[in-house]
């Protein structure tokens, strides 16, 4: 059961991931009011990379947890 919850749990970041880069890269404006180039949406999908990264981290560590109980 916990591993279900895993994956679901995974699953979600993974939407969630696609959500936030795909508004990314198709907004012309950011909330601040200045203009989407290349380089900043760039910049920005980057950051959220590093960001995902540290959630897959985290979830890997879960996973050994999980897996060691069973």
């Amino acid at each position: 059961m916990k591993l279900k919850v895993w994956w679901l749990s995974n699953l979600i970041w993974l939407i969630i991931f696609s959500i936030l880069s795909f508004v990314i890269f198709i907004r012309k404006v950011d909330g601040a009011g200045t203009i989407q180039t290349p380089a900043t949406k760039l910049a920005a999908f980057i950051v959220l990379v590093v960001f995902f990264i540290f959630i897959i981290l985290i979830q890997l560590v879960l996973l050994l947890f999980v897996k060691h109980r069973k």
